[in-house]
C-alpha cells in the first residue's frame, strides 16, 4: 500500500477570508486560483513568480473553471457565467434557481468528460433542504440530477458516472453512480461524521483514487480510501478547513483554503492562520481537473 507521506501546511497567501473556497490549479498559469464566496472576490497565486492577482465580482461566488486562456465559468448567486477575468468581458449568463431568491450556488467541479457539476444551498443556512445538484453538459443543457440537500459541497469524480457529493449540514459523504441518461442508480453513504469532527467540506481525489476531505470546524484534511478507512490525516493551525485541490510541479502540491467564518476571538487566537491559503507537498499525485468544454461550436464561437 502506497504510504502517504507530506510536509508541513504552509501559509502562501496570508489574506484571511472570511469564506475561502473554490481551489483551482491552472498549470497553464501556473497559478492555483480561489475564491472569498462572502467578500466576492477570486484571487489567484503563480507559484513560480508569487504573483498574486484579485478579481472582483458583484455577487457571492462559489467556485470557478477553467474554459480556456483567461475565460472560466463563475458559479455565482443565482447564475453561472462565462467571464473573461482579464478584460472583465461577460460572454454568456445562464440563470439558476430565479424563483429561489435566498439560494446560492456553493461548490462545483467538472467531470472527466469536462461537463461541470455544482450544488446549490439555501444562503442562511436554515435546515431546509432546498439545495440541488446540477450538471451542465457541453451544449449548455442544464439538468437536475439530485436535491434535497441542505449545504451541497464537493462533487469529487471517480470516473464519469461515479462520483462522492456531499450534503455538509447532514456531515454526511454520498457515494453515488448514474447512467448516461444522468439518472442515480445508486446513492450510498459512504462516510458519516461525528460530532468531534467537525462537518465535511470540499474534497478532491489523488491517482489512488483515495479521497481528501476538509474539515469545517476539524481543523485538518482526512484522507480515506475506497472502503472509508481513515489511512492519512494532515492537521492545520486553521479551524475551518473548507476546500482542496493538488496542483504545483507533478501535480503533487494540495492547495488549500480555510475560513474564518464563524469563529469566535478566542478561536482566532488559538487558530491564527485561519482564512490563509496553505500549500503542503505530498508524496501522492492527485487527479486533475478538466476544463470546462463546449461541444457546441455555435457556443465555441462566443469565447
Amino acid at each position: 500500500m502506497h504510504k502517504i507521506i507530506n510536509s508541513e501546511p504552509k501559509p502562501l497567501w496570508k489574506i484571511r477570508c472570511t469564506l475561502g473556497e473554490g481551489t483551482l490549479w491552472v498549470s497553464e498559469h501556473n497559478s492555483i486560483y480561489f475564491v472569498d464566496i462572502k467578500k466576492k472576490k477570486i484571487y489567484s497565486y503563480n507559484i513560480k513568480n508569487k504573483k498574486k492577482k484579485i478579481f472582483k465580482v458583484n455577487k457571492e461566488i462559489g467556485f470557478i473553471a477553467h474554459i480556456k486562456d483567461h475565460i472560466f465559468i463563475l458559479g455565482l448567486q443565482g447564475e453561472l457565467r462565462i467571464q473573461n477575468l482579464k478584460s472583465k468581458k461577460i460572454l454568456k449568463s445562464i440563470k439558476i434557481e430565479p424563483k429561489l431568491k435566498l439560494n446560492r450556488i456553493n461548490d462545483g467541479k467538472t467531470d472527466p468528460a469536462g461537463n461541470l457539476w455544482f450544488g446549490t444551498m439555501d444562503n442562511l443556512e436554515r435546515k431546509i433542504e432546498k439545495g440541488s445538484l446540477y450538471k451542465l453538459d457541453k451544449n449548455l443543457n442544464l439538468i437536475k440530477v439530485d436535491k434535497n440537500y441542505r449545504i451541497t459541497n464537493g462533487p469529487a469524480f471517480i470516473d464519469r458516472y461515479n462520483f462522492y457529493h456531499t450534503d455538509s449540514s447532514k456531515k454526511i459523504i454520498y457515494k453515488i453512480r448514474i447512467n448516461k441518461n444522468n439518472k442515480i442508480i445508486i446513492k450510498k453513504i459512504f462516510k458519516k461524521f461525528s460530532l468531534n469532527d467537525g462537518v465535511p467540506d470540499g474534497m478532491t481525489l489523488d491517482t489512488n483514487k483515495n479521497l481528501w476531505v476538509a474539515h469545517f470546524k476539524g481543523a485538518c484534511i482526512s484522507v480515506f480510501n475506497s472502503k472509508a478507512k481513515l489511512i492519512h490525516k494532515i492537521n492545520f493551525p486553521a479551524k475551518n478547513i473548507t476546500n482542496c485541490t493538488f496542483g504545483g510541479q507533478n501535480n503533487s502540491e494540495l492547495f488549500v483554503t480555510t475560513a474564518i467564518k464563524g469563529m469566535s476571538k478566542a478561536d482566532i487566537r488559538k487558530f491564527s492562520y485561519s482564512g490563509h491559503l496553505f500549500s503542503v507537498r505530498t508524496n501522492t499525485k492527485g487527479i486533475s481537473q478538466k476544463k470546462f468544454i463546449f461541444k457546441n461550436e455555435k457556443k465555441r464561437s462566443l469565447l
